[in-house]
Order: C-alpha cells, then structure tokens, then sequence
C-alpha cells in the first residue's frame, strides 16, 4: 500500500510540474504575441513561408502566412478577420481600401516602420493618424523583348525610319511600329506583336485598373493641381473625357494580337505572359512583377538583358515627355482589434524585414521589392531586370504618372467597365457603351 501510494503521490507531482510548465509556457506564449499575415500576392507565396521560418530562427516568434489566391483577398479577408485569431498583419489597396477597413486599422505614426519612409507622403494618412504603410514601389507599362525588336529594326523594308524601340516616344510611332510588325510577324517569327488580351473572369485588370490609370490621370490632372489620386478620390463624376485615347490603345492590341478576338474571354494573364515568355509575341502590358512570371515559364527563350519597358502612349498632347506608371497599391496594416502583443509582435516582423540584414536580403533578392525605405543601400537594391528598369525610369528626366486607379470607386466599377469592354470585342455593343457604363457605374458606385 505504501508503495502505491508513494508512485500516486510521484505522478501527481509530476502532474503538476508538468501542467504549471505548460501554463507558464503559454503564458510567455501569449506574452511574446501572434503574427498573422494574410499575404496579397500568390506568386511569393513560397518566399514569405521563407522568411517566417528564418524569424522564427532568429526571434523565436512563429509567423503564420496565408496567402489569398490570385483576386480573391478582399474576400479572403471579409472571412478571415471575422475569426477568433483573425490576421494581425493585413494589406489595403491605398485610400479607397482605407476607407473599407478603417475600424481595423491601428495607427502606426510613432512606429520604426513608418520611421523608415523615404517620402513619407506615400503613406495612408489623415488628421488621426498614418494607417497604411507601403512596403513596395511598383511600375508598369508595356514590356518588349529587345532581341525580337531589333530583329524587325534590321529589316531592310520596313515601314518607319527609327531604328531602335527607345525612339519610340509617341502613340502615332508606336502603332506604326506595331502595325509593320504585325505584318512581318512571319519573318519575326511570332503569332502576334501583342501577348493576348486576357478577358476571362477576374483577369480583366490589366485594363480596367493599369490601362484606366493613364486616361483619367490626365483627366485629373487638367482638373486639379493637387495630387491626381486624390483628385480621383474626390471625383464624384467623370467625363472619360480621353475615352477615345484609350480606345485607340486598346484597338492596338486587338488588331496585332497573338490570339484571335473571339478566343479572348477564356484568356488569362498567365496565358499572355506565357506567350511573350516563348516567344510568340514581343510586346505584353504589364509590370515589373512579371520577371518571375516569364522567366519561370518552362522554354523560356527571353533573356534577361532584352526585357525593356516603353510607356503607355495613348495620343495625348505632350507624352513624349511621359514615363512609364510608377505607385504602389500594397500598403501594411495592423490589425486595431488584435490584442496589444499581437500588434507589438507583428509591428515588430515587419521592422525585421525591413531593417534587419537577413530581412533586406529576402526583400531585395527574393521578393524583388522596390523598397521605399531608407534602411536599404544602393548594394541592396534588387537586381531583378524589370526593377532595374523602375529604377532607370525613375531616374529619367520625364513625367511617371501616379497610380490614379488605386482611387477608383470600387471593384464593381472595374466589373462593369471589363464586362462592358468585353461586350465590345465580341461586338454586342459598341464604344459608346464602354463610356456610358465607365460613366455612370462611376457615378453610382461613388455614391
């Protein structure tokens, strides 16, 4: 008897033991706090699982990553901070998303992170507060395989007398250049001088977010003098009064296509950047964040040093000063109704991977980031050939317009606009249409 009970009384003991470590555990556990961050970008999925990893070796703090897939992370989002251990790290898309989740949004004036803006009128901000920080600097616009231009620059009969895409600086040379193109595409050995339009659902951003950028930019910037994004936000109304401008861009596409416009419903965005990646078209809009894309592509035959950019030119008055579009639609946020420790804990992952040499590192090399904070050196910088094209762009004596799209009204403005403009190419109702829907969908979805 004495023997059971002497083991009754070691187990429990043990027990104890046992149960007030696990408390304490969990108790330092709560106290370090918990980083959630819902990720934006599917195509740096796998780096970010990375990085957490390399935090948690070095800090002790696990990070857990969910990465929405591709257009459905405002979704995502509705969902996920409507649970109990909701994200702490989110991202809103500039003012307009600011506005949509404003509750959640902690205010981050006296943090390092906002600290560390180079120009910290980036930042989404009122009279309360700095509620958004962006953490990438982005550009677009049209993107050609130099190796292919200059293969039509050297034929003997061709139609222009420039000799080189960088002579390029107006719409009327441009269409010239890719009307010729289109027909020598045989002797370029390519199906098409544009990569296909991609119009299927949820892919029709290119051109009702990029593409929309450039005419009411200058439409906002004839209106106001003030920043043109925050024209855009303020325009209860708009005249798309450079309607035909885009209409002439967009034609361009369509009339020097690798795929045929009755296809173009079920093309998506990676099947165009496939097609520039092999080779069948020599010209793509897009961004800088394509380089992964195409150079992923298996059979890829575009070589890093032949990857340019030119600028949107839509036959407005003036563009052969015009850069390409440079802004930023991916801004931080920290979860307001996370607890205390949670916030310090994932404030303090985001300075990690903005300051720290391990962070840096992932940032400019692995995620390809344009950073917009002072903590990275010139060697830092990523080498990414699309970057460093932002970054020669960025050092041009030209006019890179602001990304007015990040204050369009809604998504389901840019639904009505692509479903509109996709009623034109399959020719159920004319451009009349496109400005009337892009008109009153604005004005409605404003209110």
């Amino acid at each position: 008897m004495k023997k059971i009970l002497s083991f009754m009384l070691a187990a429990v003991m043990i027990f104890s033991l046992t149960a007030c470590s696990m408390s304490t555990n969990n108790s330092q556990n709560a106290k370090a706090g918990r980083v959630y961050f819902l990720n934006f970008k599917p195509e740096v999925a796998d780096v970010y699982k990375e990085i957490a990893e390399k935090y948690k070796q070095e800090t002790g703090v696990e990070v857990k990553v969910v990465t929405a897939a591709s257009n459905t992370y405002e979704t995502t989002l509705k969902s996920e901070i409507a649970k109990k251990e909701a994200p702490t790290i989110f991202q809103i898309n500039g003012p307009v998303g600011y506005q949509s989740w404003a509750r959640y949004c902690l205010d981050l004036s006296d943090t390092k992170l906002y600290s560390y803006l180079t120009d910290k009128n980036l930042a989404v901000k009122n009279s309360d507060g700095v509620f958004g920080i962006p953490y990438v600097v982005e550009g677009y616009g049209i993107i050609y395989n130099d190796a292919i231009m200059k293969k039509y620059f050297a034929l003997k009969d061709k139609a222009v007398s420039i000799s080189k895409a960088e002579d390029i600086k107006s719409f009327d040379t441009l269409n010239a250049v890719v009307t010729d193109m289109t027909k020598h595409k045989a002797e370029l050995g390519i199906d098409g001088v544009f990569a296909s339009t991609s119009m299927s659902n949820g892919e029709q951003w290119r051109w009702t977010s990029h593409l929309a950028n450039v005419p009411v930019y200058y439409e906002m910037k004839e209106k106001s003098d003030a920043s043109t994004v925050l024209t855009t936000l303020n325009a209860k109304e708009v005249d798309f009064s450079y309607s035909s401008n885009y209409k002439k861009v967009f034609d361009m596409y369509l009339d020097n296509s690798a795929t045929q416009k009755g296809l173009l419903s079920g093309k998506t965005v990676e099947n165009a950047m496939a097609e520039f990646a092999l080779g069948k078209a020599a010209m793509v809009q897009n961004g800088n964040w394509a380089w992964e894309q195409i150079s992923n592509v298996k059979g890829n035959v575009v070589k890093s040093e032949d990857i340019k950019f030119l600028p949107i030119y839509m036959g407005i008055d003036g563009e052969e000063d015009q850069g390409i579009c440079i802004g930023t639609e991916n801004y931080l946020a920290i979860n307001k109704t996370a607890s205390e420790a949670d916030q310090k804990a994932s404030i303090a992952f985001l300075e990690w991977l903005f300051s720290s040499e391990t962070g840096k590192d992932y940032v400019a090399n692995k995620l390809n980031f344009i950073s917009p904070f002072n903590t990275f050196k010139d060697d830092e910088k990523p080498k990414d050939p699309l970057v460093r094209e932002i970054f020669n762009w960025m050092e041009k004596d030209v006019n890179n317009l602001e990304w007015t799209f990040n204050s369009f009204p809604s998504q389901q403005f840019k639904d009505d606009f692509g479903n509109a403009i996709l009623d034109y190419i399959q020719g159920k109702n004319d451009w009349k249409h496109v400005e009337t829907t892009f008109k009153n969908s604005w004005k409605s979805e404003r209110k």
